[in-house]
């Protein structure tokens, strides 16, 4: 089976953003986007940058193709304008966290999309707990036989991506005691979660070809995997980010994803052999981000030492910083610092929670006003999480 890449401009950036609508006053998940997106479209067609997802109490916003991240900002934003202005007719306020702190999934309509009727059909139960929400970043590449190692090297690199953006402690009105719920959530449908490490573009090509002719999925659109390629696109799409608050951590997202994969381009332009971290290692990193978020401490390097994650965020910012200079998002790529050392979305959360005596409408009021003002809840630091192992040598996590 042949699947064509449309190859993309070096870096070329798109980014999307699944927004929660919730009822001001009861503040839980409420239907409204087939009213939103009919007001934004009268002509009765699709808004090209604001659309349904699985649930009609979700908004995705998403960019135009963009050059930087500054651009892809302002993108996001203009079309959150609109959207807010219609939400805000209907009673309705925007926010954006990996899971809805108290909202039950059972409570919830789905949009009217055959392609969603046929998902809850395949999947049952595990469809309809879907009540979750992320950010997507793609980043164009030029040419098929560069996507499949960009995605494996930056597999090492899902911890920090998932620790940065951890936003889901809280499911159902309780406490996960993780970072982020989300991510386990979603990874239970049999073609979501850790990408598998494939051998090139061929491979990628032959393992569509088998799940379409064994009735597995309909399209290549049916594999949700935290990297994947993006041939429609020409992109490598990174889906492991939990929904984010602010549009400047979706700034920084969308940085960390840029600069990498301009690396790795440039890497393979010099005949380089790109990184790949072992399967189990990918797999116990993942988890040891959802469980613990910036508290992590993450195997890494050929003997398997383990390092805090907040050292080798830290040391990543750094070693990327003259890429991010040459693309114009060292501002944004700066903001790790901040968060971490500030406090992540599920830091955040959990603070406010303790704050209220453990009430969590003030939660979903303080993701709202996050939202609304773009500014991050200054609040007194939680205690570390125990974390798992002890620091290592400096490294990026392979």
């Amino acid at each position: 089976m042949r699947i064509p890449f449309e190859s993309s401009e070096r870096s070329s950036l798109g980014v999307e953003w699944e927004l929660q609508l919730v009822d001001r006053e009861t503040r839980q998940l409420r239907s409204g986007a087939n009213e939103i997106l009919g007001a934004m479209s009268p002509d009765g067609g699709e808004h090209p940058k604001a659309k349904h997802e699985l649930l009609q109490s979700t908004i995705e916003v998403i960019t135009g193709i963009c050059g930087t991240v500054e651009e892809a900002m302002g993108d996001l934003s203009s079309t959150i304008d609109d959207v807010r202005a219609e939400a805000d007719k209907l009673g309705l306020g925007l926010m954006c966290s990996g899971t809805h702190p108290i909202t039950e999934w059972s409570s919830q309509e789905l949009s009217p999309n055959p392609r969603y009727f046929s998902l809850l059909d395949k999947m049952q139960w595990l469809a309809r707990q879907l009540q979750i929400f992320g950010v997507h970043v793609h980043v164009g590449v030029r040419a098929p036989e560069k996507v499949i190692p960009i995605v494996n090297a930056l597999t090492g690199y899902i911890p920090h991506f998932l620790a940065l953006s951890a936003s889901s402690p809280y499911w159902i009105g309780h406490d996960t005691g993780l970072a982020s719920a989300r991510s386990k959530v979603f990874e239970q449908l049999p073609t979501a979660g850790l990408p598998f490490q494939l051998s090139g573009w061929e491979q990628f090509e032959e393992y569509m070809e088998t799940l379409i002719k064994t009735g597995t999925i309909a399209s290549i659109k049916e594999v949700w995997w935290d990297i994947r390629p993006h041939p429609t696109f020409g992109t490598v799409e990174l889906r492991i980010c939990d929904g984010l608050s602010t549009l400047g951590e979706i700034g920084m997202v969308a940085a960390l994803s840029q600069c990498l994969v301009e690396i790795f381009d440039r890497e393979l332009d010099k005949g380089y052999t790109l990184p790949m971290p072992k399967g189990w290692v990918m797999r116990e990193n993942k988890w040891r981000a959802a469980r613990y978020g910036l508290d992590a401490e993450v195997i890494y390097g050929e003997n398997n030492d383990v390092r805090p994650l907040r050292e080798s965020l830290a040391e990543l910012v750094h070693e990327l910083q003259p890429t991010a200079q040459r693309l114009g998002c060292a501002e944004q790529l700066d903001l790790v610092h901040e968060i971490v050392e500030g406090g992540a979305s599920y830091q955040r959360q959990r603070a406010v929670a303790a704050a209220s005596g453990g009430d969590l409408t003030a939660v979903v009021d303080s993701l709202l006003q996050e939202f609304e003002t773009g500014e991050r809840n200054c609040l007194p630091k939680l205690e570390p999480a125990t974390a798992i192992g002890k620091p290592g040598a400096p490294g990026a996590v392979l």
